[in-house]
């Protein structure tokens, strides 16, 4: 098959990468891609927020499937212009997208399915937000705006005065843009966070792992929310029983539910949950791979991947299943200096080559460019470095010693990714994580 990937991050990297080892490099074109998809693979220039871009190049490389990676192309509707045009593609119409692209969207589907999430009031202006947060919850109290926001439309506010500052900035500044301008007032949940994928063809789904992310930019979660600094697969903290409550409860009730509303659900479903004592609960989701979750969820794939995303795309995963191995992955995302603010760009970078001379490393390139030959950095979020053992402990010390290897100006990376995973801890014992 030749096949189009639609991104240029790590995600897209990691997909590739998978993609590459599975049918070879000559079967793949990705689009935009970075300077490490290159590596791999033919790329092409493209805007993601033109779906009609990627129409002209699946079309003109004669592609038999399009993978989305990210969320904005899902958004702004590029599966429904394939579709219109007769092109397989895998990935959500721009009405299922709606899981990711509208919080206001996924809570309320979520109250009419039962899908257990956390209490919440949608408002609509900054007067009616400050109303909610102080007679409809205690503190501290979620803001989350609606739409799309690179991960970083979320506020915990301890206090009445940093929920006011987060209202005034998303409403009134416009600090996120379109997205702000409504925003979901939530009950703030404690317990561990997981990260739960399964793809579905639209009525069936089929699993294909769990991770954990680190979304605070500094070490014990500490500082403002990022897209993830991160992951580590699987997560211990989910037992056979936890998995089988969750397909129960959340997943097959959200396929089923969207299907019922008229936008059947094909693609990635990311279900991010918080493990609460009284059991798990929607966060959010996303209509896609998690970033940096892809980067240790695909190499745990027994099976092929491509048999399982056209068959899906095809709308019958009747037949298909998907085994995983008993390997333990780490990936340590590495930023620029100033992100999640800002990001520093056009840093030289060295030793990608010697960290991957390691053995069991991959270095998944987002953040990159090349000036005059030079890899430079080029973004917030540049480079995860991803590693697998038999052991947490042993894919740890395997990731870092990639990491140790890689430097650029002003990088910054968390020292106690996987960490939780060597000492799991219990949804008690563990302090609250949030997005």
């Amino acid at each position: 098959m030749r096949v189009l990937v639609v991104g240029g991050g790590a995600r897209e990297h990691a997909l590739v990468a998978r993609l590459a080892s599975e049918v070879g490099k000559s079967k793949i074109v990705a689009a935009p891609g970075n300077p490490g998809i290159a590596e791999l693979v033919a790329v092409r220039p493209a805007d993601l927020a033109n779906p009609d871009a990627f129409v002209a190049i699946a079309d003109e490389w004669q592609a038999d499937l399009t993978i989305v990676g990210p969320e904005v192309p899902l958004s702004l509707g590029i599966a429904d212009r394939f579709a219109e045009k007769g092109l397989l593609l895998f990935g959500p119409t721009a009405a299922a997208a709606r899981l990711e692209s509208s919080k206001a969207f996924a809570k309320s589907f979520m109250a009419r399915h039962r899908v257990p999430t956390a209490r919440f009031i949608t408002c609509y202006g900054a007067a009616e937000a400050r109303g909610a947060v102080r007679s409809g919850f205690t503190l501290p109290v979620v803001l989350k705006a609606d739409g799309l926001a690179a991960g970083k439309g979320v506020v915990i506010a301890q206090t009445l005065d940093e929920a006011d500052e987060a209202i005034d900035a998303a409403m009134n500044d416009g600090r996120f843009g379109t997205a702000g301008r409504t925003l979901v007032v939530e009950e703030c949940l404690t317990g561990p966070e997981v990260s739960f994928f399964v793809v579905s063809d639209g009525t069936r789904v089929v699993p294909i792992g769990t991770a954990q992310d680190h979304k605070r930019i500094f070490d014990d979660d500490r500082g403002p929310n990022t897209g993830g600094m991160g992951a580590f697969a699987p997560s211990p903290l989910v037992d056979d029983e936890l998995h089988e409550r969750v397909m129960r409860e959340i997943v097959r009730p959200v396929i089923a539910g969207m299907a019922s509303e008229g936008s059947p659900f094909r693609g990635f479903l990311y279900v991010g949950l918080m493990i609460t004592a009284s059991g798990p609960q929607v966060i959010e989701f996303n209509v896609r791979l998690g970033d940096p979750e892809a980067q240790v969820l695909l190499p745990r794939l027994a099976d092929p991947l491509l048999p399982l995303l056209v068959a899906a795309a095809r709308g019958d995963l009747s037949a298909i299943a998907c085994r995983l191995t008993d390997e333990k992955l780490v990936g340590i995302v590495m930023a620029s200096r100033g992100y999640p603010e800002s990001a520093a760009s056009g840093q030289p970078i060295v030793g990608i080559e010697a960290a991957q001379a390691q053995g069991g490393v991959m270095v998944c390139h987002a953040g990159t460019a090349l000036q005059r030959g030079q890899l430079v950095t080029a973004g917030g979020r540049v480079l995860t470095v991803v590693a697998g053992g038999p052991t947490f402990a042993v894919a740890i010390n395997r990731a870092y010693a990639g990491v140790a290897k890689i430097h650029f100006d002003g990088m910054q990376f968390r020292r106690d990714i996987g960490a939780r995973a060597v000492s799991p801890p219990t949804t008690t014992a563990l302090d609250a994580q949030h997005r």
